[in-house]
């Protein structure tokens, strides 16, 4: 019996996101019925402004590219046992290292200075998010509250700093930073209108997986974040396994920002405050934390954040509409944790019949 149920787990790994994102379009199509109009065209225009054309495959894999590593800010420290939602200020604050470190020095031009930005962008998520793994290993703060506080605080010394300091006086109406030298940028995919950043989120994709898979360190954070205690019987350090893991997840949120930087907006200003790290951790809480499952579903939602625009070019809807169909996804996710191992489980008086069946027939 056992034997017969080890395909249940797998099964509710790809039924459950499924099911939820399904209701999730399905009360978006109530939502928006409620303001007259037509849901199946809604639910159509999403997705012929996600994949419906060259165009639009290039619009959403450039804004998937953003939400791979932003979710696995989340996806990390959440194998090491801890629920981090802070990847926007990581990001933010990645940004601004991207733009401001030049202020400071002056970069070596082509690939390696951009390299040496990009580096000084992780190192400074790195730190972020470490801080808030720090203040609940060792002070006992808990993880969720302190890095969305540490978010708003980050994105407050973003804003203070572009506004003030190091904003540039030819900045009029919108306040950023000196603009990258042109050396410095991220380029496009050969002719296309998607840049190096989309690689950057899948090899660091492919490269997390095979780190949590089949490495001893990947296998201890695991061990750490599934049982604490049997991690500390074990002899295992579960405080500096739960920092690096967080540390890590930063250095991803602070590299998406230095990219958008260097490849999108060329400096920085309030336009990086987009919320690409509050879709992360939707996107990394509907792959259900594993990496490569992370890149699937980063472009899906790339895809309805894409599609926002037409809608509101075809239907006079919001473009802020889609944020309320991934409201809906991220609180129907939530809900599904509770059918976890019992989605496929007949109920009890049913399960009792089958026995009976079972063993009389066996008679």
């Amino acid at each position: 019996m056992a034997g017969s149920r080890n395909w249940q787990p797998t099964a509710e790994a790809f039924a459950l996101p499924l099911l939820s994102l399904a209701g999730a379009l399905v009360l978006f199509g109530i939502f928006v019925a409620l303001g007259g109009r037509d849901p199946v065209a809604v639910w159509r225009l999403l997705f012929v402004g996600a994949f419906g054309d060259a165009f639009s495959w290039q619009n959403t894999l450039q804004r998937s590219a953003p939400l791979m590593l932003t979710a696995l800010c989340v996806a990390l420290p959440a194998r090491a046992g801890l629920v981090i939602i802070g990847g926007e200020g990581a990001l933010v604050l990645g940004g601004l290292a991207m733009a401001g470190l030049p202020y400071l020095f002056t970069p070596p031009a082509g690939w390696i200075g951009t390299l040496l930005l990009l580096a000084g962008a992780a190192a400074a998520g790195a730190c972020w998010i470490a801080l808030a793994g720090w203040l609940r290993v060792w002070r006992g703060v808990n993880e969720t509250i302190s890095s969305l506080l540490l978010a708003y605080i980050a994105i407050a010394v973003f804003k203070q700093l572009v506004e003030g300091p190091l904003r540039d006086p030819a900045s009029l109406n919108k306040p950023s930073t000196l603009p990258l030298a042109e050396s410095l940028r991220i380029g496009s995919i050969g002719s296309y209108d998607v840049h190096w950043g989309l690689v950057w989120g899948i090899c660091l994709c492919v490269a997390a997986a095979f780190w949590l898979g089949f490495s001893v360190h990947g296998f201890a954070t695991r061990v750490a974040g599934g049982n604490p205690r049997a991690a500390r019987l074990m002899g295992l350090p579960t405080g500096r396994l739960v920092v690096t893991a967080c540390a890590l997840g930063g250095a991803c949120a602070g590299l998406a920002g230095g990219i958008e930087v260097a490849a999108v907006h060329t400096n920085a200003n309030a336009a990086l405050i987009a919320g690409f790290g509050y879709t992360g951790i939707l996107v990394s809480f509907v792959a259900r934390h594993q990496p490569l499952a992370v890149i699937p579903v980063a472009i899906l939602f790339g895809g309805f954040g894409a599609a926002g625009s037409l809608l509101q070019r075809r239907l006079g809807l919001p473009d802020a509409a889609v944020q309320v169909l991934l409201g809906f996804a991220f609180v129907l996710i939530l809900a599904s944790e509770s059918l976890r191992g019992r989605l496929f489980t007949l109920p009890a008086p049913l399960r009792r019949r089958t026995s009976i069946a079972a063993v009389a027939g066996a008679r």
